[in-house]
């Protein structure tokens, strides 16, 4: 991968990923957070989850501490999120598990709405 699609995919990551680490990582300890997302047959921590530790990570790293597992998480973050923004359900999200669920995976559809 070159240092420009390292620069374009970590760009685009800090841009989808709307909370800051503390807010992610201050959310990730929430039952909420806990409840939501898809946990393999044998239960235990959500794929979401297990992503928004990663990305607490991520997000106090430079480019050039990026791995390039690092640069293949960041593009699967950013997937996921224009994904399941793609699928917003109708009326309020406040309290949704669509919203937990993104806020997993550090994005909160509520940060800058009035």
């Amino acid at each position: 991968m070159s240092t420009d699609d390292t620069a374009t995919a970590i760009r685009e990551f800090k841009q989808a990923v709307n909370m800051s680490p503390q807010k992610l990582a201050a959310w990730l300890k929430t039952p909420e957070s806990k409840e939501v997302g898809y946990k393999s047959s044998e239960g235990g921590e959500s794929v979401g989850h297990q992503s928004g530790r990663r990305i607490v990570e991520l997000l106090g790293q430079t480019q050039a501490e990026f791995s390039s597992e690092d640069v293949a998480h960041a593009k699967k973050v950013i997937g996921f999120i224009h994904r399941h923004l793609a699928q917003r359900p109708s009326g309020d999200i406040a309290d949704s598990r669509w919203r937990y669920s993104l806020m997993n995976w550090g994005h909160d559809p509520q940060i800058g709405k009035k």
